[in-house]
């Protein structure tokens, strides 16, 4: 009884946070259940969506305080870096990809709890080095951080995981207040070093595979397959959507992957144009609450925290948004807090049980 009542004392929500991610994540459970004969998808994903909220109340009851800590993030930093060199070796290979440990019947992507340990750390190193980080040198630490990370996850191979971290370092970098000189030589940095690649490394195969990556729809009968029914499935829902249960692109598995990569537009194709928005303005009106909660952190690292959080999340959303609508490639990457998985769900409440918390030790804006 006593354990209870310093759980509830130590207990701090931020409901702005938690009803949007809640409302997303039943917006998956449903869009599984409704084309889902044997709901399979829908009852492992009810676990981790319990198992996640109970990790979400917990980690709101943590000061996370103690992860400014170098002698606590450099070793959580280094563990993740040999993690996810194990894999390279001892993963489960899925889809051609040797991303997931096996544990029984479940399953790990290590990729996921990465992106979260890369935002600390890149919170922490920013943080200590703001006001210098017009400085090049800064960009590049940073930058060697979020590449060692990138390169294992892009070994595996998962391009969607990598591109989502280069895309995390590159938006707190930018949030950071990197100078538009240093910003246009990284740019330059990485199109010369494409087209090396692209002249000097790549086979022809490697390069059919690239193509059809930035231009999907090129090839509907093979790799652009799955965009092109992904596309047909939104455009059917209309303005309010076929029904719950009456998406006949999902219903038929015209669409693959519709638990996961495309969960967005077998929930467009049921609820339509009017659903669609309705699931962005929570995406939104959660980004804009953390953004909130970030401007009013105690200290830069929190700041950075937040921001960084919100690049990811927003990383994902755009992607997967974009590659279910055909206007980006598709890349694996999954919608936050709806699609399938127990990895990234976990993770994705644990960051907004950390920042919940984290706002408990606010002390307003900083000068």
């Amino acid at each position: 009884m006593q354990l209870i009542t310093k759980f509830k004392e130590r207990l701090h929500v931020d409901w702005s946070l938690f009803v949007p991610a809640m409302l997303l994540s039943l917006a998956g459970l449903v869009t599984m259940n409704s084309f889902s004969g044997e709901n399979y998808f829908f009852s492992r994903q009810s676990i981790w969506l319990l198992v996640s909220v109970l990790i979400f109340f917990a980690a709101t009851t943590i000061d996370w305080r103690f992860l400014r800590r170098t002698k606590i993030l450099v070793p959580v930093f280094v563990i993740t870096l040999v993690v996810l060199a194990i894999l390279l070796s001892a993963g489960q290979v899925t889809r051609g990809a040797q991303s997931w440990f096996q544990f029984g019947a479940f399953t790990f992507q290590p990729s996921d709890p990465a992106k979260l340990v890369i935002i600390l750390m890149l919170a922490k190193y920013l943080s200590r080095r703001h006001i210098e980080i017009k400085n090049l040198r800064h960009i590049l630490v940073s930058g060697a951080y979020a590449l060692l990370v990138c390169l294992l996850v892009f070994l595996q191979p998962d391009f969607g995981g990598a591109l989502v971290i280069l895309g995390i370092w590159a938006g707190m970098v930018l949030v950071s207040g990197i100078s538009k000189k240093h910003l246009a030589f990284v740019a330059i940095l990485g199109i010369a070093a494409s087209a090396i690649l692209w002249m000097f490394v790549f086979a022809p195969y490697q390069k059919a595979r690239i193509v059809s990556f930035i231009h999907p729809l090129a090839d509907v009968r093979g790799a652009g397959y799955n965009a092109y029914q992904s596309t047909i499935a939104i455009g059917s829902g209309e303005i309010f959507g076929k029904g719950i249960g009456q998406g006949s692109q999902s219903k038929l598995q015209f669409l693959p992957e519709y638990e996961t990569d495309f969960i967005f537009a077998a929930f467009a194709e049921e609820w339509g144009f009017a659903g669609a928005v309705m699931l962005l303005g929570l995406c939104l009106a959660m980004l804009i609450r953390i953004t909130d909660n970030a401007k009013l952190a105690a200290t830069n690292f929190e700041t950075f925290f937040g921001l960084g959080v919100v690049v990811w999340f927003a990383v994902h959303i755009a992607v997967n948004a974009g590659m279910n609508m055909g206007i980006l490639p598709v890349t694996g990457i999954t919608f936050p807090f709806m699609s399938y998985g127990g990895s990234h769900l976990v993770t994705e409440w644990l960051a907004l049980g950390i920042i919940s918390s984290m706002t408990r030790h606010s002390q307003g804006p900083r000068l």
